[in-house]
C-alpha cells in the first residue's frame, strides 16, 4: 500500500480555491494560476465535486485537456453528486463550514456514499476533468464536520458502498488508489482500524499544520506509519491565516488563533524564515506524509510555495516553537 511511488514530487496544487471559494474568482485567473502550476513542474493535482459543484474540476480540466495525459497525478473525490437543478449556492446546509462555496454553481448538490453514487460521481468527474481516467479517489467529507451526529451512519453506508467499489476499482488497475478525504482524525482512525477494505493513503486537511497537530500524532500519524498507509496533507496553511490571509477552519480566524499565528511570525521573523516555509516543511517533516498540497488562485502563489520548500529553515526556529508550546514536543521537523 500507499502512494509516495505514484506521487511525481512532495509539492502538488490543491484546487478547492478554484471553485470559487471565498470569492469569485475570474476564469482567467483560475486558468493562469493552473497553467503557472503546470509550467513551474508540478505534477500532481488534486480537485472535487464539492468544489464549487463542479467547478474546480471544469477549471482544472480545460487547462489539463491540452497535457499529455500520463506525465501527470490526478485525484478527485466521491461522496456528492451534482445534479442539473438549481439552488441557491449560499443557502447550502454545510455543516460547520457554511457559505464557503456560495460563489461556486448553483447546481444541487447531493450527499451519497453508496455504490451506485461513487460510480456516477466518478463518471460525473472525468466529464468534468476531460479525462479517460483518475489516478487516486477520495472518499470525501465523510465526517463530523459537515455531518454532524449522522456521519457514523453515512460511514458506515460508504464502509459498504464507496469503499468497496473504490477497493475494486484498484484491484482491477482503474485507479490506482484510494482513501479519505477530510478534515478530522476519526474516520482515518476507524479505516486504518478495520480488517477490509484496506485504503492506499489519506488526504488529511488542516489537522497536521503548525496550528493543530497534536491529536494526529497521538494515534494516526503512527499507526499510518506502522502499515505504511501514506498520508497527504492538504490545507497546510489552516485554510489561508499562515499564508497571511484571515480564515482559519474555512472561516474568519477567531483572536486566540490569531494571536498564536502572529507570534509564530514573530518567531519566523527572528530566524529569518518565511511562514510559508515553516509551515510546508513542518508538514512534509513527519515520515507518513508523502506530499502536501496547498491551494491557490494567483500564480504568484505557485513560486511561493516552491520556494518555500527550498528554503532553509534553522533547528534553532523549531527549538523555539517547541519551547513556547508552539508545535509540540514530539512533531518531527527535520
Amino acid at each position: 500500500m500507499g502512494i509516495k511511488s505514484l506521487l511525481p514530487g512532495s509539492l502538488g496544487f490543491g484546487t478547492a480555491p478554484l471553485g470559487n471559494m471565498f470569492r469569485d474568482i475570474p476564469d482567467d485567473e483560475a486558468a493562469a494560476t493552473v497553467e503557472a502550476a503546470w509550467n513551474q513542474g508540478i505534477r500532481y493535482f488534486d480537485t472535487a465535486p464539492f468544489y464549487g459543484a463542479g467547478l474546480s474540476e471544469i477549471r482544472l480540466g480545460e487547462v489539463l485537456a491540452g497535457r499529455p495525459r500520463d506525465e501527470y497525478v490526478l485525484s478527485t473525490k466521491v461522496g456528492r453528486v451534482i445534479l442539473d437543478e438549481l439552488e441557491d449556492p449560499a443557502a447550502r446546509d454545510l455543516g460547520e463550514k457554511g457559505g464557503l462555496f456560495e460563489h461556486g454553481r448553483p447546481n444541487k448538490m447531493v450527499d451519497s456514499y453508496t455504490a451506485d453514487a461513487t460510480l456516477r460521481s466518478i463518471e460525473d468527474s472525468l466529464k468534468r476533468l476531460r479525462t479517460d481516467r483518475l489516478d487516486i479517489v477520495w472518499v470525501h467529507d465523510i465526517a463530523q464536520d459537515f455531518h454532524g451526529d449522522q456521519w457514523l451512519s453515512l460511514y458506515e453506508t460508504a464502509r459498504t458502498g464507496a469503499f468497496r467499489v473504490l477497493q475494486r476499482l484498484r484491484d482491477e488497475g482503474v485507479i490506482k488508489g484510494w482513501g479519505l478525504g477530510v478534515n478530522r482524525v476519526e474516520p482515518i482512525e476507524l479505516t486504518l482500524d478495520l480488517d477490509e477494505p484496506r485504503p492506499d493513503a489519506f488526504l488529511l486537511a488542516g489537522r497536521y499544520t503548525l496550528l493543530d497537530h497534536s491529536r494526529a500524532l497521538q494515534r494516526l500519524l503512527p499507526a499510518a506509519t506502522e502499515q505504511n498507509v501514506d498520508m497527504v496533507v492538504g490545507g497546510p496553511y489552516s485554510s489561508g491565516i499562515l499564508a497571511g490571509g484571515r480564515h482559519f477552519e474555512y472561516q474568519q480566524a477567531p483572536a486566540d488563533i490569531i494571536a498564536k499565528v502572529d507570534r509564530i511570525k514573530a518567531l519566523a521573523a527572528e530566524h529569518g524564515v518565511s511562514v510559508k516555509a515553516a509551515a510546508l516543511q513542518f508538514a512534509l517533516a513527519h515520515p507518513a506524509t508523502a506530499a502536501v498540497v496547498p491551494g491557490a488562485t494567483r500564480p504568484s502563489r505557485i513560486s511561493e510555495d516552491i520556494a518555500a520548500l527550498d528554503e532553509r529553515v534553522p533547528a534553532a526556529f523549531w527549538t523555539a516553537l517547541r519551547e513556547e508550546r508552539l508545535i509540540a514536543e514530539d512533531a518531527p521537523t527535520a
